[in-house]
């Protein structure tokens, strides 16, 4: 029964640590979506297709950032500029959720939903 719970704990420790991992991806995935966005206004140039960035772009981009450990199904990315528009000065905003599939023995399966989100001002 002693090594049931030290198990249980064990498990529980390692899971939380995968969580902060998924967390601390999901704020750097925010930040660097938006830096991707704030170089692919309205006026950029010398970036091929993704010129501007649309929110399919940015979706795209996170998911290929491929942080390993995390399932890209479980990841959402929502791209919107405030403004209305992708021009220089306006802002646009990342706001990147993933659902965290929480597994530890003994105790039922939970899903723990994280989010972060960022604005940064257009610059081209």
């Amino acid at each position: 029964m002693t090594l049931s719970i030290l198990l249980t704990m064990l498990f529980g420790l390692m899971e939380l640590a995968l969580a902060l991992y998924s967390y601390n991806f999901i704020s750097e995935a925010a930040r660097e979506a938006t830096r991707y966005a704030i170089v692919r206004g309205s006026s950029c140039s010398g970036f091929g297709s993704a010129c501007p960035a649309a929110a399919s772009d940015v979706q795209n981009y996170v998911v290929g950032l491929g942080y390993p450990g995390l399932d890209s199904s479980l990841l959402t990315v929502s791209t919107t500029w405030p403004a209305g528009d992708n021009n220089p000065g306006h802002t646009v905003q990342v706001k990147v959720s993933y659902q965290f599939p929480l597994t530890i023995p003994f105790i039922p399966n939970r899903t723990i939903n994280m989010s972060s989100t960022s604005q940064m001002t257009i610059q081209q």
